[in-house]
């Protein structure tokens, strides 16, 4: 996660060209032109390839990687093979919901998912879609969001800002318990990330678990995270208190012999 901005404001704000972390600076038109070129016959190939449904159990939502597909890549750690995908479908204005680049916004996104299946803006920006269509399944989108979700929490189960943004998504459907496991796995998965269990305690705060948002805030300041907006927020909610003192370290024994100096 980028550490000058929370999640929440990753979430709430208008989308712009602003890169998160994993994802490359813009490409320049001249290498988004040259990247486009050299995927325009695989592109539509891909977006012209019928959806595998057979994905182990009763889910539809396809498997990984899909057959004859580009990827699949993971947002955090394979950088160089992301900005060709980037550059050609998930521009600025695909982000913002303005205009597809190849095809429809939703097929464009479909598409960054489909190759970068924990996008993170991408999963933001498909939600959005759906919110905005008033649909489970935006137009030109080759799953719902709910299957974007499933499909990048499958190819990578410890991706704790995936996990935020579909804990973001129930609690939107109004499915709270089910957000609240999803913050508990990344809880886990935040392990000793002062920034993530931030974030995770503004989503706890966001859905009025104040315990859990207090307990996060504590976390995270022990491990030297010092942001206060969730103290501060916690405070005027009424919620706030100092983290219980560190027990001091038991005295030595004065009855103990003394440790004989190596000679």
């Amino acid at each position: 996660m980028n550490e000058t901005k929370t999640m929440r404001q990753l979430l709430t704000e208008s989308m712009s060209s602003t890169p998160l972390p994993g994802q490359p600076e813009a490409v320049p038109a001249p290498a988004r032109r040259a990247a486009g070129a050299a995927l325009a016959a695989l592109c539509a190939a891909v977006l012209a390839y019928a959806p595998a449904w057979a994905q182990s159990g009763a889910s539809n939502c396809g498997p990984i990687p899909i057959p004859g597909q580009y990827g699949p890549w993971d947002y955090r750690t394979d950088r160089d093979k992301l900005p060709i995908v980037l550059g050609a479908h998930f521009t600025p204005e695909v982000e913002a919901l303005v205009r597809g680049k190849t095809s429809t916004i939703g097929g464009d996104i479909s598409y960054t998912l489909v190759t970068i299946p924990n996008n993170h803006r991408a999963l933001i920006a498909v939600m959005r879609l759906g919110e905005k269509e008033k649909s489970t399944q935006p137009t030109g989108s080759r799953f719902s969001v709910q299957c974007w979700f499933e499909r990048a929490l499958t190819f990578r189960p410890d991706d704790a800002v995936v996990r935020m943004i579909y804990s973001t998504y129930l609690n939107k459907q109004g499915r709270a318990q089910e957000a609240n496991a999803q913050l508990e796995v990344a809880m886990v998965h935040a392990k000793d990330n002062g920034f993530t269990h931030y974030n995770i305690g503004l989503h706890y705060f966001d859905m009025k678990n104040y315990d859990k948002a207090l307990a996060q805030a504590h976390k995270a300041l022990a491990l030297g995270f010092t942001q206060t907006a969730l103290r501060d927020e916690l405070q005027k909610a009424g919620k706030w208190s100092e983290p219980p003192a560190a027990a001091p370290a038991p005295a030595a024994d004065a009855s103990a012999p003394a440790v004989e100096a190596a000679k």
